[in-house]
């Protein structure tokens, strides 16, 4: 049992990165970005090329920091555009156009990532020994380690982010009231470039993690974005804790739903469908969400 738990925090560590992505721009914009899943595939293809041209030169495990780093910076650039030409002219447009917008966005990134890297599924050598390691009946591999090391210091240092500086508290600003915040002194337009900075580059990590194990390939950040998604959703949509609470949740129940439920490994996606339709049913707002009254 406790095997099961381990592997779910690690997958939902996934999840829970990919989600704040969601949820940053949720809780500043209120529309979903349904295009962060392709976003984040692009940053991974980015950080694939980087890598298997640096490793011929430098250590694996630099060539692997400085990979991501480049993936995150490519997701950040590519964010940055699509804010700027697809999202806000239709900021006043309403709340249909600019998901419609982003569901297109999304295919076109899609289809644009096979034309260029092709259909055919490429692997992310792991850089480093992944041999497991044995504590009694539990096994550990580094790589699980790296992904729990690194989600967990990432989602601690956003909390703090969001609480403790300037940058955090204007995007709570931007977020609770926008007009207000423009009249404060708040560049509105810097604080949401910003978080869709923030929310990609997090969502380009997930998915370099999550692709050391499986494979890089177009549609990557299509299933890894509706999962993750549905776990903001579940952690209550545009809270910050929820979204992390929600990643772990829906990482741990997939886990045990396979492993104790013998629910099939082909069918496990199932899980996370089921417990959206029951939150919606008993709790709409999320486990961590709040209902606001909204005067129109």
């Amino acid at each position: 049992m406790l095997q099961h738990l381990l592997n779910g925090f690690t997958v939902g560590s996934i999840y829970a990165l990919v989600a704040l992505g969601y949820t940053l721009v949720y809780g500043v914009l209120k529309f979903i970005n349904f295009a962060h899943g392709d976003v984040l595939m692009i940053g991974t293809y980015i950080a694939l090329i980087v890598f298997n041209f640096l490793r011929t030169f430098i250590e694996p495990s630099i060539a692997f920091i400085i990979a991501i780093l480049a993936g995150m910076a490519s997701s950040a650039l590519l964010a940055v555009l699509i804010e700027r030409v697809a999202y806000r002219p239709l900021r006043h447009a309403p709340r249909l156009a600019p998901l419609l917008s982003a569901i297109g966005l999304s295919v076109i990134l899609s289809n644009t990532a096979a034309l260029i890297f092709g259909t055919k599924s490429q692997r992310f050598e792991m850089p480093f020994n992944n041999t497991p390691i044995h504590w009694g009946n539990l096994v550990v591999t580094p790589y699980q380690g790296l992904i729990l090391l690194t989600s967990l210091t990432m989602m601690v240092l956003l909390h703090f982010f969001i609480k403790m500086t300037r940058t955090g508290k204007a995007m709570r600003a931007v977020s609770e009231k926008p007009m207000v915040a423009q009249l404060m002194g708040i560049d509105t337009d810097r604080i949401i470039r910003f978080t869709f900075i923030l929310g990609s580059a997090l969502g380009a990590v997930a998915g370099i993690l999550v692709s050391l194990d499986y494979k890089v390939y177009p549609t990557l950040g299509s299933l890894i974005g509706l999962k993750a998604f549905i776990a903001a959703v579940i952690g209550g949509i545009g809270n910050i804790s929820g979204a992390m609470l929600g990643g772990i949740l829906l990482g741990v129940l997939e886990t045990y739903g396979v492993a104790v439920l013998g629910i099939p490994v082909g069918y496990k996606d199932s899980v996370a469908f089921v417990l959206l339709i029951i939150i919606l049913l008993w709790r709409p707002s999320g486990i961590l969400g709040s209902n606001k009254r909204e005067k129109i």
